[in-house]
């Protein structure tokens, strides 16, 4: 076997990023570009044909300050800033392999062996390296109050090629939800990263049951098809009766609605014009309520909480009856339990986790039973699973590698959900590759504290992250390099 040519640390390549260290240069003379390449898992800058793309056939680009969500259903679509309408920015090819990828992956699992979006027998060339990804939690980690984090902005550079290798690294969004669709909170992701994002880029922790990636089995799904009547509760209007309905939930009602049908429910609420206006009329006495959905955080903690008790204790689901057992009541569920979440605010808020013990407390106060209630969201491995498997389709797409990457960063700020979940997650036996947690300073978790489940690595923020991803890959792969160019050299002197 040949030996790869040998470079002196004077010809040595200068395009290591400086957050990367001294480790690289300790090995000198070690390797040529190719060698580099191979070490890095960072592609050749020599190579001028591995340049990004550009726009992918059958993606539409819509803008990020008109798309609608009706345009954002009809097929492979990117969310793009105004300024990025024209010529496609470094954040193209991620949000456009995904999307792709996505589409893929929903059609196989529908129909495995048909589609219309197929694979290219030959994966194309690209830029990406295909060892290692990135997951991000979005609350705390990219946004807080509405508003990039500083580094957010910057971390995303790094990650779409703005560095010193020209690399990318893909990535993908996993959060609760927070009651909006993957398509809506595609849209503010663009808008507030002023970058191009696609709903493949975006994943929501209860969104194995959205309609983009069909999935039979999973929970929700089962639960759209189980129920009749449901009760959802929290988000803004009538945002999370149009999520659920687009989940396949056939009959959905709301607290407006209650209230609307008997405003006498909730003595110190009143419904707003607007409130009234999308709410539905419907006579409540004649209707059975069979399952309560909390779906995101409750904007009206005492009239959501009076409505869910009524109709928690109630005879089979019928308002204005009460159960003398207190066990013939509907199930209720929670989409996460996240007993608080970062804002704006200086200190963290409340969130559903909290509503959840409110409810469970008043109602053993008012039943002397314990309230029994189900919560989805992180650490569900539902959830990792699926960005498993998106990541897998991603890397058969553009490497044609039929495996996951090697590892996947998952950065968070809460430890008893991003945290637990990706460690729980990493040694279970649904774990086809590691997963490995990184705790951020900017959310939930506020240095000084113990973190109830340990992360594997703690950092400032986003930005410092990815660094320490990216560092930890080149350590990595560098010393297996090393060893094998030394095995290679050891028998080559036997020889």
């Amino acid at each position: 076997m040949a030996t790869p040519p040998l470079i002196s640390r004077s010809n040595q390549p200068n395009f290591i990023p400086s957050f990367i260290g001294n480790s690289w240069h300790s090995f000198g003379n070690l390797f040529n570009s190719r060698e580099i390449s191979r070490a890095t898992g960072f592609p050749s800058m020599s190579n001028q044909t591995l340049l990004s793309p550009p726009t992918k056939p059958g993606i539409r680009r819509l803008s990020s300050m008109s798309a609608t969500f009706e345009e954002l259903a009809l097929g492979p679509s990117i969310v793009v800033p105004p300024e990025h309408m024209t010529k496609p920015s470094d954040a193209h090819e991620t949000a456009a392999a995904l999307e792709l990828a996505k589409h893929r992956l929903a059609e196989k699992e529908k129909r495995p062996t048909d589609g219309q979006i197929t694979p290219p027998k030959t994966p194309p060339q690209s830029n990406f390296t295909d060892q290692y990804a990135f997951a991000f939690d979005i609350d705390g980690v990219l946004i807080r109050g509405g508003k990039p984090i500083p580094q957010a902005v910057e971390a995303m550079k790094v990650l779409n090629g703005q560095n010193e290798f020209g690399v990318k690294v893909p990535y993908i969004f996993v959060t609760n939800g927070g009651g909006k669709t993957e398509r809506e909170r595609c849209l503010d992701l663009s808008r507030q990263l002023e970058m191009e994002i696609s709903p493949g880029n975006t994943s929501l922790l209860h969104s194995e049951i959205k309609t983009d990636i069909p999935q039979g089995h999973t929970p929700m799904r089962e639960m759209a098809q189980k129920y009749g009547t449901v009760l959802v509760v929290g988000g803004e209007g009538d945002k999370c009766r149009a999520v659920a309905e687009g989940y396949g939930f056939r009959d959905v009602v709301t607290p407006g609605d209650i209230i609307k049908d008997n405003k006498d429910t909730t003595p110190f609420r009143k419904l707003t014009d607007d409130e009234s206006k999308h709410s539905r009329a419907r006579n409540f006495g004649e209707t059975e309520i069979s399952a309560i959905f909390v779906f995101a955080d409750s904007r009206d903690w005492a009239g959501d909480q009076q409505i869910i008790l009524d109709v928690l204790m109630s005879k089979h689901g019928r308002l204005g009856t009460r159960s003398e057992s207190f066990d013939e009541g509907p199930p209720i569920f929670f989409s996460h339990n996240d007993i608080v979440w970062s804002t704006s605010h200086q200190l963290t808020r409340l969130g559903m986790g909290a509503l959840r013990a409110s409810l469970e407390a008043m109602y053993k106060a008012m039943t002397g039973k314990e309230l029994i209630s189900t919560a989805f969201g992180k650490p569900q491995m539902g959830t990792f699973q699926f960005a498993t498997r998106l990541l897998q389709q991603w890397r058969k797409d553009t490497h044609g590698i039929n495996a996951p990457p090697r590892t996947v960063y998952f950065v968070g700020d809460t430890p008893e959900s991003d945290i637990r979940g990706t460690n729980e997650f990493n040694t279970s036996d649904h774990s086809e590759n590691q997963w490995y947690s990184i705790l951020v300073r900017t959310g939930v978790f506020q240095e000084g504290t113990k973190p109830a489940y340990q992360p594997n690595a703690t950092v400032d923020n986003v930005l410092e992250a990815v660094k320490h991803g990216i560092q930890r890959e080149v350590d990595r792969n560098i010393k297996t390099a090393v060893q094998q160019l030394s095995e290679q050299q050891e028998a080559i002197v036997e020889e």
